[in-house]
């Protein structure tokens, strides 16, 4: 990386600040380093099966001091899209989402949203949201992860085997609205202010985390925690700038690299 000055950092949370309800070790101090240093700060997640209130007190419980306008989620960007094109929500999320979405929401447009419903994906459910698709409701989802490190830490199957099926049976594609979505990450810098060549992103999901902010102009650090396994950095259209141990460990080479 060159030695220009990095203007922001973007974090995900799952598998690179904690798992489960521990945070990994050293992702606390690393933080505050950041924090030392001056740097402003978004933390980025795909979570879904939890309300954005609930994961703010649960960062809170485990450590991890932040702004609420430092957590960017999906369901914020779903929330505020309905609103701008007047939709309501179809709802095929975890119902301790709901939160999130609880309006009232205005005009005659339907949109689904998916998001990783956990054992609610029935087929009830799915079939419920296949025709509001086929009755032409827009086509929403908070991600489209193909996995998530759960808090046993094994890999559990995520939304966007669900998002894929919908996708198959109607014809449609979905616009995703979390990670790797590049508008995400946009979204991210642009709250901080800088610009895309200016932020790098560090994460442990090859695809939704790395190739997405590549994709956005960013840089992008994988770290061998959470949900990576060995060698997916070589199975992704587009490169880490770096790969790291752990957080502790990117921030060590960010320090080293641009950071004031």
């Amino acid at each position: 990386m060159s030695a220009a000055k990095i203007a922001g950092v973007l974090l995900d949370l799952g598998g690179v600040v904690y798992v489960g309800d521990q945070p990994i070790p050293g992702a606390l101090a690393a933080i505050e380093r950041l924090r030392a240093a001056e740097v402003p700060l978004r933390f980025l997640t795909n979570v879904t099966r939890q309300a954005r209130a609930d994961l703010l007190a649960k960062l809170d419980r485990i450590g991890v001091a932040l702004e609420p306008d430092e957590l960017m989620t999906p369901s914020q960007i779903a929330v505020n899209l309905l609103h701008s094109r007047g939709a309501r929500p179809h709802l095929l999320i975890h119902p301790d989402l709901a939160p999130d979405f609880a309006g009232p929401f205005e005009g005659e447009a339907e949109a689904v949203v998916v998001g990783d419903a956990g054992r609610h994906f029935t087929y009830q459910a799915l079939n419920a949201a296949y025709r509001k698709l086929n009755e032409g409701a827009v086509f929403l989802a908070l991600a489209a992860n193909r996995n998530f490190m759960d808090a046993d830490g094994a890999l559990s199957l995520d939304a966007g085997a669900f998002v894929a099926a919908l996708e198959y049976a109607s014809g449609r594609k979905a616009t995703v609205l979390g990670k790797p979505s590049p508008d995400f990450f946009r979204l991210a810098v642009a709250s901080i202010g800088c610009a895309p060549a200016e932020a790098v992103m560090i994460g442990d999901d090859a695809e939704a985390d790395i190739v997405g902010a590549l994709e956005a102009g960013l840089k992008a650090v994988l770290v061998r925690t959470g949900k990576y396994r060995p060698g997916q950095e070589t199975t992704v259209a587009r490169r880490p700038t770096f790969v790291a141990r752990d957080v502790a460990d990117a921030v060590d080479w960010l320090l080293a690299s641009g950071l004031p």
